[in-house]
């Protein structure tokens, strides 16, 4: 069996001046090795999944299995080392520390898992050459243009080698050209024990993946795959 990620009867609200039900029982099987794109109308609940899955936010209901392990949402500082370790995340806004260089950015995922310094530093020196950015190594995210901050966001989500890459609108805030990069980018990072996830409103890029899901009514439909 190759399913690395299982959810099952997935329930999601939020309490507003009226509950709204985002999610509503869900239930899907995300194997390894392939790249999954998530489509849906603004508000429809891709950021909400995406969030569940990366054990940021919890479910009201429902479970999360990695690996066939079920999740426990009161395990916080577990759970904290599981997504350090085993989880990369990529949002549309970069989410770069501005006070901090592209190579810090990146090597400060790893210090976060655990991982030695001078190891950290060599790692990020790595990817930062891998994606055609050594010459931006000491540049501040400021300094740097749209298309280059996403690509120190993508090191700094794989520096620690995740099993599961999650990306939430990731070419969202990009023109045409730097959105293609950006993807391509992304897509070459699958591999047989990884899977990739990521939200997008561009049916071009949705195309793209192994499998196309559609949240609609707070379920989920395949379209292909």
């Amino acid at each position: 069996m190759n399913n690395l990620i299982k959810i099952s009867n997935i329930n999601k609200s939020f309490e507003g001046t009226k509950k709204i039900k985002v999610l509503k029982k869900i239930s899907y099987d995300f194997k390894k090795g392939k790249i999954y794109s998530l489509m849906g109308p603004s508000g429809s609940g891709k950021s909400t999944l995406l969030n569940l899955l990366s054990l940021i936010d919890r479910p009201n209901s429902g479970s999360i299995l990695f690996e066939n392990k079920m999740i426990n949402f009161n395990q916080t500082a577990k759970n904290d080392i599981l997504r350090a370790n085993k989880i990369g995340i990529i949002y549309q806004q970069d989410n770069l520390l501005p006070d901090f260089t592209s190579l810090e950015n990146i090597y400060l995922a790893s210090l976060a898992a655990g991982n030695n310094k001078n190891d950290s530093i060599l790692k990020a020196k790595k990817l930062l050459k891998k994606i055609r950015l050594s010459n931006r190594s000491n540049h501040y995210p400021s300094q740097l243009s749209g298309g280059e901050k996403q690509r120190v966001a993508i090191a700094r989500a794989i520096i620690n080698n995740p099993q599961i890459i999650l990306a939430d609108e990731p070419t969202g805030s990009l023109d045409q050209n730097n959105a293609i990069e950006i993807f391509e980018l992304l897509k070459n990072q699958i591999n047989s024990n990884r899977l990739i996830i990521f939200a997008t409103h561009n049916r071009f890029f949705a195309n793209k993946a192994d499998c196309l899901l559609e949240i609609v009514d707070g379920n989920i439909k395949t379209i292909n795959g």
